[in-house]
């Protein structure tokens, strides 16, 4: 009898947890390489002129970072990091690229059938709040930063995000297809045996939704340096276990792969580099507190 319990038990986990995962990834998969299909052609096309025009914006530097951060173009904040090390966009354009970047938020949620609405409604407060804080940070705390100088650089790279330069759009859609596959899998598999091994509603309680705490975790997770913190941000918000707060908080200090190439590009002023991670993380800590307090809902 605990022989066949066993093998019915491993049944249920093997059903619920990998089968389930697979399928979901395999549903996602067609919705994931056009969105990134779409977005290496918007990419290709465009990304020199979009950084070109960021660095020209002068004192609407964030109002313009904002606007091209939330372009689905997934290697802009690495850009912007390059122009900034350079002295050729302030901090706070640098800031507001960063809170408005939307990274893999936008396949997630595309993938998932999520509604459109809500999609919009987030690109829009990432915008917002990237222009706030932006303008805060150059004209109230433009002495916590160097200023900018007059540089003259040439053939400066722009591209830094998975070496896309070297491959063409429709390769380029391959592999981010399937190096967020991977990601989907994992966190997918993850989830999935939390739920079977301690329950839904124990796993929806968990700390990381709960006021407060919860955005102040998130955003801790959202500065890992890599598409998956989007993803997981991402995925636990459409399963549950994260407030709006907590959601706002994470995917706003998301910058991806910019702040490996700030250190790497920056490399000379680690402190400053430093304050500005702190800043991105009080900035988007501080949205995802209020939205929890407010009781701010999507």
């Amino acid at each position: 009898m605990d022989y066949l319990k066993g093998v019915t038990y491993m049944e249920g986990f093997f059903d619920e947890v990998v089968l389930d995962a697979l399928l979901d990834l395999v549903k996602l998969l067609p919705f994931l390489f056009i969105t990134y299909l779409i977005m290496e052609l918007v990419e290709h096309k465009s990304q020199r002129q979009t950084a070109d025009f960021v660095r020209r914006a002068g004192a609407l530097g964030p109002l313009i970072g904002s606007a091209a951060g939330i372009i689905p173009q997934c290697g802009f904040s690495a850009s912007a990091s390059n122009l900034y090390s350079q002295r050729l966009i302030s901090a706070g354009t640098l800031l507001a690229v960063f809170l408005s970047t939307s990274d893999e938020m936008i396949p997630i949620f595309i993938s998932e059938a999520a509604p459109i609405g809500l999609l919009v409604k987030i690109l829009l407060l990432k915008f917002g709040f990237g222009v706030v804080f932006g303008f805060i940070v150059d004209k109230l705390l433009r002495g916590f930063f160097r200023e900018n100088v007059s540089v003259r650089i040439h053939d400066m790279c722009v591209e830094e995000h998975c070496e896309c330069e070297k491959h063409g759009v429709l390769l380029s859609a391959v592999i981010h297809t399937v190096k967020i596959s991977v990601f989907i899998l994992i966190i997918t598999l993850a989830l999935n045996a939390a739920l079977f091994f301690i329950g839904e509603d124990v796993f929806k309680n968990l700390i990381i939704s709960r006021p407060v705490i919860g955005p102040l975790i998130s955003a801790i997770v959202g500065l890992i340096p890599n598409c998956a913190a989007s993803v997981i941000i991402t995925e636990l918000y459409l399963g549950g276990a994260l407030s709006a707060g907590a959601l706002m908080s994470g995917l706003l200090v998301g910058a991806g792969v910019g702040l490996l190439v700030l250190f790497r590009s920056n490399k000379e002023h680690i402190k400053e580099n430093l304050k500005l991670v702190g800043t991105l993380y009080i900035c988007g800590a501080l949205v995802g507190v209020i939205f929890d307090l407010l009781k701010i809902t999507f």
